[in-house]
């Protein structure tokens, strides 16, 4: 706030501010200079004449069943994906009151529903922020221990204070289990608390974050009157001393980096693929252990990599290209033989000769049976020429069956 008592003398004799009759136009001219004078965009001045001078907190203590539901449903969407993928909407977070008091109902209604799944998609992308109180409640749901951690601290400007967040010891119905897999959407408006949980999530249980950096914005936001009048200052609250007990490391200002970039209205289809690749890999890593046992010529260096396979850690792996890498850089440090190489094989590359039934070199059976028509296969498969000196040139890109051979000679 260094500078701001100066600025605000200074614009008071200058009469330029005080000289703006229309309110809309002086609260964008109030924000503007008030964002330029402390470089920070979280701070910004409305005139709201519409909102209420006093705003009663919800209660929940006098609604029905059905009601807390509705009330839950308009933020809070789940459904269960092709595949058995967990889908989990939430636009806003609620604070520990109403955490506390729903929580049966979000157990039975939405948790329990999405326990059998086997990965779960926690979209943010609609999440603008929540209430600070309730993230312990998300993230000890992901957090697979009954251990608590320390998650965050929040310094909280009004009360001058500082507290630390921790996953809960204990939770109503299950955790969600650490062998499946998490994935976290995320876009340019997923803000504050949103924020916080993808961060922890991230760092604390591996989840992969996919879709935009986040806005970077502040933990907890409140809205002032301005004395009697209408206008209205928002202004950041409380912020992040940095989640997981990692000092200066916070995604304030920053934002939080996804693990798989793309723009948030692709996120939920790429992060299908990613966990539809993720649930292939113990298949094609047991394709690959037989492979080697079967076919490599070393076998002495065998066993050596097979316990490779068997123990490397793909939780990183979020693509084919990740986990070719990853598989050709352990096969071959293990084997010490730069020949022993793993590839993706895409349909366009299934059509090669090696593959293929088709190809006239392969088999007799193959073989035209008019001269011309060998002829045109022969100059498809041998290149013949005589060079400068007298000198004979053969070329044959592909062997061809002894058989073919024969009925060819």
């Amino acid at each position: 706030l260094m500078g701001m008592q100066a600025a605000i003398e200074q614009a008071v004799k200058s009469h330029e501010i005080l000289a703006i009759s229309d309110p809309q136009t002086l609260a964008h001219v109030l924000t503007v200079r008030v964002q330029s004078s402390l470089n920070d965009p979280h701070l910004f001045i409305s005139y709201e004449p519409s909102i209420p001078k006093t705003q009663q907190p919800s209660s929940f203590t006098n609604l029905t069943q059905e009601e807390l539901l509705a009330q839950l449903q308009k933020n809070i969407h789940h459904e269960v994906l092709e595949g058995n993928v967990g889908y989990l909407r939430v636009d806003d977070l609620p604070g520990q009151e109403v955490l506390s008091e729903l929580g049966g109902l979000l157990v039975t209604y939405i948790w329990e529903q999405l326990m059998g799944t086997s990965a779960l998609v926690l979209d943010l992308r609609h999440c603008t922020g929540g209430r600070v109180s309730g993230i312990p409640y998300v993230v000890s749901y992901l957090h697979p221990g009954n251990t608590v951690v320390h998650v965050d601290t929040v310094y909280d400007r009004p009360s001058n204070t500082t507290k630390e967040i921790w996953t809960l010891p204990k939770v109503l119905g299950e955790r969600y289990s650490a062998d499946k897999d998490v994935v976290v959407l995320t876009s340019g408006h997923t803000g504050g608390v949103a924020e916080d949980i993808a961060y922890i999530l991230k760092q604390m249980r591996g989840a992969i974050v996919v879709g935009e950096r986040t806005e970077g914005g502040a933990l907890d936001l409140q809205k002032l009157q301005i004395g009697q009048s209408n206008f209205f200052l928002t202004v950041p609250v409380s912020r992040s001393l940095g989640p997981l007990g990692r000092g200066s490391q916070t995604w304030e200002g920053s934002g939080v980096l996804p693990c798989v970039q793309t723009p948030a209205e692709q996120a939920l289809e790429k992060a299908l693929a990613i966990l539809t690749l993720r649930r292939a890999l113990p298949r094609v890593i047991l394709h690959l252990q037989e492979a080697l046992q079967d076919y490599y010529t070393l076998p002495d260096r065998v066993p050596g990599l097979l316990h490779h396979l068997a123990s490397t850690d793909y939780s990183a792996v979020v693509s084919e290209e990740d986990l070719v890498a990853k598989l050709n850089a352990g096969l071959q440090a293990v084997s010490e033989d730069p020949r022993l190489l793993v590839r993706a094989v895409g349909s366009r590359e299934t059509s090669c000769p090696e593959a293929g039934t088709d190809d006239p070199l392969t088999k007799a059976p193959g073989v035209p049976k008019e001269e011309a028509a060998q002829r045109a296969l022969v100059d498809s498969a041998f290149q013949v020429s005589v060079l400068a000196g007298n000198v004979g040139y053969l070329r044959f890109d592909r062997f061809a069956d002894a058989s073919v051979l024969r009925a060819l000679g």
